[in-house]
Parts: structure tokens; C-alpha cells; sequence
């Protein structure tokens, strides 16, 4: 059989971003019927992890490179996978999926095909998910998004068999005891979140004021990436540039890492969204989501009503303790101790991904054919483009003049794309901006 006791499943995880690639990577061992041999690779793109956020992610490959879309495909069809996890945007995912169809139309071997997404769903829930349909898995990671996507594709008519309830993969470490010595706050930065200078501004001089009012604690401004670097999301004004021109308090510090090391030291978590308040939530520490910006989609704070964590920098500055509310955080898959329904231990949460992802393996008739929504014939003004961006035809098939099978570019080619992505991020952070502060004149 593909996967058996003899023989590890082989797993091939293509993934945009830093923490994509965490989730897709973490996803792929935790589902996996038995320790897999795990191939990674990082499409292509403006939001492809630097060497040093790899290693901040600290989750490793039998292999990993970096690819196109068509590229991958190409390495699909001549490489036998069990399993392949696709980490990345859903336009991506429907490109991949359609390449993959026509992969196995032309003869290749067809994998397991596990999709989802890497932390709160809280924008573009119908649009999201119908790109991600035609994966054998859709992971949820709570049992209320489980609810809700199943929702989405009943509502239009789609199969909604693959919806799959697990948790997020990369919750753990230990659960908060009691205060630390000094008392340890962390405001956990988000690259897109809040967008605009002077809501970035303010929640910074709101920080800086946190510290000075209370000099006996310790107060980290944790951040994602460093000036140049990109992760799922553009961040056009970075925090580190916005305190360059503050007088920071000496108890205040702008920290890296890896999030769990961050949280093994706080005895607050504060953010606007991040997913970091579910890592926070699962090890029990007292999470504060901000209202400051006020309560709304666009910030993505509206998925965390009822979750008793919702407080202002006001209310913290006076001293307030969130108290989360048990049954919203059961919902959630993040309670400490056990998966979303709230029973068993946390790897328990995988369970039922796992099993899923063995039947399909084990299965004597084969895997169904790839079935995407999102056709031709239901999607013409739509498909086509998402396609074609990924140099793929109507059909799934490379459009000419698609990228050359994948080779090692040596090392002018790898120059020059250092430097065309320190154009394009340069024009993110800086020109842009610029920009668009003379168009508001």
C-alpha cells in the first residue's frame, strides 16, 4: 500500500509564507499516519521565507526548496507522494488543485490532498473556502469554523465531506502557573493589522505609555519580521520604523522569536487579532484583545465577541485581569489540556484528520477524481484569471511560456531575485507609502 507500516508515508508540503510553512509542516506530522518522510517546498512569491524566519520557525524537512506552480506540478508528476498539504492563499490552493487534476489526467500518480487555514478566519469565509474545495481535507481548526464551513458549502450546493474539525497545529508548551518576577506584558504585533500609520502609531504611544505607568514591569513589543522581510501579510509600516522616533522606556524592548519562548516568560498577552491570543488562551495565560480601534471586521477582533478577553488599554493601564469564558474558549479548539471539545489531550484534536487521511490511503478503489467547485463552467469569469496567474491554462495545464522545470538557478539567478524582492519590498514599506500620503494631500 502507499502508506504502511513498512514503508513512512512520503508527504510533500508547498507552502507561501513563514507561517504557512509552520502550519503546513506541523499539520503534515500531526495528521500523518505514521512518522512521514516530509519534502518542503516554498512556491515562489513575494511573501517566500527569508533563511533566518525558517529558523525562527524552528520546524524542519527531509528537504526543502523553493518552486513556481508549475514547477511543482512538474515534480508532482514524476514523484509518487501519499500525502500533499497545501499551506498557502486560496487562490493558490484552487491553482494547485487544477494543475493536479490534469497531472493525474495525463497519467501521474494522485496523493492525499489536505488543506485549511493557519490561525482566525475572520474575512472572506465564502471566498476562502470555495477556492479550497476539491481538497480531499479542509481542516477546521475549532469546532466552530468546522460549523461554519460546512455551512458555506451546503449553502452552495457543494460537497462538504471534506470539512475536518482538528485544532491549530502548533499550540503547546506549558500552561501559566501564576506571575512571573518581573510581571511580563507582550503586545504581539500584526504586519496588517491595524493598516493605517496613525492606528499603528497610537497603539505604539499606548504601549510606551503602559511602561512608563507601570516601570516594575517588564514590557515586550514582539514582532513578526524585521525591516525587508514579508510574512502572510505586506506590512507596509513596520513597528521597528515607527519607534525609531520614540524615546522608549528602559523596561520597554522590541523581542523576536519564536512565540512560545515569548509566552513561556508573560503574564499578559495583548494584541488587536493575532492569532497569537489562541496560542495564548491554550496555555492559559490572560489574554487582552484590543477595543482601543473599536470592536469591527476589518481588524478581525469582532472572531474574539464572547470570549471575555475583550478590554482597552485604559482598562489594563488600571489594572484590569481578562477572565475568558470557558465554553467560547471550548469552541475554539484552544482549551489547555484538550482538544475543541473540550474532552482528552490535545494530540487527540488530530485524531479524526488522521484516520480520514489512512482510510483514503487504504482505500481498494482509489482516490475519487479531483472535483473542484470552481469550474469552467461554473466560475468562466473567475477561474481562468486565478489560474493564469500561475502561468495555468482553463484546463490546468501550463500556459506557454511557463517557467522551465525546476533546476538550481546558480548563483546569478539568485541574485537577481534577491534583489528584484528587495525592489518590491522597498517599494512596499517605503515608496508606497509615500505615495499614498501625497494622494490624501
Amino acid at each position: 500500500m502507499p502508506a504502511s507500516t513498512a514503508n513512512p508515508p512520503r508527504i510533500a508540503v508547498l507552502a507561501d509564507s513563514d507561517t504557512r510553512w509552520k502550519w503546513g509542516a506541523l499539520t503534515a506530522t500531526r495528521t500523518a499516519p505514521s512518522p512521514p518522510v516530509l519534502d518542503g517546498f516554498l512556491l515562489r512569491g513575494r511573501a517566500t521565507p527569508t533563511p533566518r524566519q525558517l529558523a525562527e520557525v524552528g520546524v524542519h524537512a527531509d528537504s526543502l526548496r523553493e518552486v513556481t506552480a508549475v514547477e511543482f506540478l512538474r515534480v508532482m508528476a514524476g514523484t509518487p507522494y501519499d500525502v500533499l498539504v497545501l499551506a498557502l492563499v486560496g487562490g493558490s490552493v484552487q491553482a494547485v488543485l487544477h494543475g493536479l487534476k490534469r497531472v493525474v489526467e495525463d497519467g501521474g500518480r494522485r496523493p492525499v490532498v489536505v488543506t485549511g487555514y493557519v490561525g482566525v478566519v475572520y474575512e472572506k469565509l465564502a471566498d476562502g473556502l470555495l477556492l479550497r474545495h476539491g481538497a480531499d481535507l479542509v481542516l477546521a481548526n475549532s469546532r466552530q469554523d468546522a460549523e461554519r464551513f460546512r455551512a458555506v458549502y451546503a449553502g452552495v450546493g457543494a460537497d462538504a465531506s471534506a470539512v475536518t474539525e482538528v485544532a491549530l497545529p502548533f499550540l503547546g508548551g506549558a500552561p501559566y502557573t501564576g506571575r512571573h518576577d518581573p510581571f511580563t506584558v507582550v503586545f504581539a504585533a500584526q504586519p496588517s493589522v491595524p493598516e493605517n500609520r496613525a492606528d499603528r502609531a497610537y497603539l505604539l504611544d499606548r504601549l510606551v505609555r503602559h511602561a512608563r505607568l507601570h516601570p516594575e514591569r517588564d514590557v515586550l513589543l514582539k514582532l513578526r519580521s524585521k525591516p525587508g522581510e514579508h510574512t502572510t501579510h505586506i506590512e507596509e509600516l513596520p513597528y521597528q520604523k515607527l519607534a525609531r522616533r520614540l524615546d522608549l522606556p528602559p523596561n520597554l524592548r522590541l523581542v523576536y522569536g519564536h512565540m512560545g519562548e515569548v509566552l513561556d516568560r508573560a503574564d499578559l498577552l495583548v494584541t488587536v487579532s493575532s492569532t497569537a491570543a489562541l496560542e495564548s488562551l491554550h496555555r492559559r495565560v490572560p489574554t487582552v484583545v484590543l477595543t482601543d480601534l473599536g470592536v469591527r471586521e476589518a481588524l478581525g477582533n469582532h472572531h474574539f465577541v464572547g470570549s471575555g478577553c475583550l478590554a482597552s488599554w485604559d482598562q489594563l493601564d488600571a489594572g484590569h485581569r481578562p477572565d475568558p469564558d470557558e465554553d467560547w474558549v471550548a469552541r475554539q479548539g484552544v482549551a489547555a489540556g484538550g482538544p475543541s471539545s473540550g474532552t482528552g489531550s490535545y494530540d487527540d484534536a488530530f485524531v479524526p484528520a488522521r484516520e480520514r487521511i489512512a482510510e483514503l490511503l487504504d482505500s481498494s478503489a482509489g482516490l475519487p477524481p479531483l472535483a473542484p467547485y470552481y469550474t469552467p463552467v461554473t466560475a468562466p469569469g473567475y477561474l481562468p484569471g486565478i489560474l493564469a496567474r500561475h502561468h495555468l491554462g482553463p484546463d490546468g495545464s501550463p500556459l506557454p511560456g511557463a517557467p522551465a522545470a525546476a533546476e538550481d538557478p546558480g548563483p546569478v539567478r539568485r541574485t537577481v531575485r534577491r534583489a528584484a524582492r528587495g525592489a518590491y519590498r522597498h517599494g512596499v514599506q517605503r515608496v508606497a507609502p509615500v505615495i499614498r500620503r501625497l494622494g490624501e494631500l
